[in-house]
C-alpha cells in the first residue's frame, strides 16, 4: 500500500488481483468527485518521491495527471472553477509546473497567458523578486510589459507549500498593476501554512 495525492485528497493505493484501486480518504467534495470520476483502476496519480530534489524533501509528482487526458482536463476545470471566459484578462503561471496548468487554464478562459520564470530564463527586460522556499532561496522574473495596469489576473501554480513562490509572483503582478482575482493550486500542503503569506488574496486549492 502506498500514499498518493491528488489535490487535497489523500488516496490509498491498494494492490488487488485486478490491479491498483484508489479510495478517497479525505479532502473537499470536488476533489473526491474528481478522483471518483477520473480514476481508472490501473492509474496511480501523484506518487510521493522521497528525498527529491534534495534530502528531506517529499516531492509530489503530477506527471501522471498530465499523462491522463481526463485527469488533466479535470485539473484545469478545478483550477478555473468559478471563472468564465470574459472574467479574466491574464492567467499567470509560475515556473515550472504551474506553467503547464496556467496555459491550459488560459485557453479555457479565452485569456492571455503570462509566464513567471526563474531569473535568467526570460529574453526581454524583466522585474525580479527574491523569495525563500522550503529548501533554499530563488529569484523569479516577469517581463516588464507582460501585464497592463488594471488587468484582471488569475495566478496559478501546481503546489502550495510555504507560499514563498506564490507571494513573490503576486508581488510581481502587483508591481505591473495587475488585479489578482485569485490564486489557485492543484495541491496544498496545509501543514506548511503557506496561506499565511497569501492572506491578502483569495486562495483556492
Amino acid at each position: 500500500m502506498s500514499l498518493v495525492v491528488v489535490g487535497s485528497v489523500a488516496l490509498d493505493t491498494i494492490e488487488t488481483p485486478s490491479g491498483k484501486v484508489c479510495d478517497a480518504l479525505g479532502g473537499s467534495a470536488i476533489y473526491a468527485s474528481l478522483a471518483a470520476s477520473y480514476f481508472a483502476p490501473t492509474k496511480v496519480v501523484g506518487v510521493v518521491g522521497e528525498d527529491f530534489p534534495q534530502p528531506g524533501i517529499q516531492f509530489k509528482d503530477i506527471t501522471p495527471v498530465l499523462a491522463d487526458a481526463r485527469l488533466f482536463a479535470g485539473s484545469i476545470d478545478l483550477l478555473t472553477r468559478g471563472f468564465q471566459p470574459g472574467d479574466v484578462d491574464m492567467v499567470v503561471g509560475i515556473d515550472a509546473r504551474g506553467l503547464i496548468f496556467a496555459a491550459g487554464a488560459a485557453l479555457k478562459l479565452n485569456a492571455g497567458f503570462v509566464p513567471v520564470r526563474k531569473k535568467g530564463k526570460l529574453p526581454y527586460r524583466t522585474h525580479e523578486q527574491n523569495y525563500a522556499l522550503e529548501y533554499g532561496t530563488n529569484t523569479i522574473a516577469i517581463h516588464v510589459d507582460a501585464i497592463q495596469p488594471g488587468a484582471r489576473v488569475l495566478l496559478i501554480d501546481d503546489l502550495l507549500a510555504t507560499g514563498g513562490t506564490a507571494a513573490a509572483s503576486a508581488a510581481l503582478v502587483k508591481k505591473l498593476g495587475g488585479q489578482i482575482l485569485a490564486i489557485t493550486f492543484l495541491i496544498e500542503l496545509s501543514f506548511l501554512d503557506g496561506r499565511q503569506k497569501l492572506k491578502d488574496y483569495p486562495v483556492h486549492s
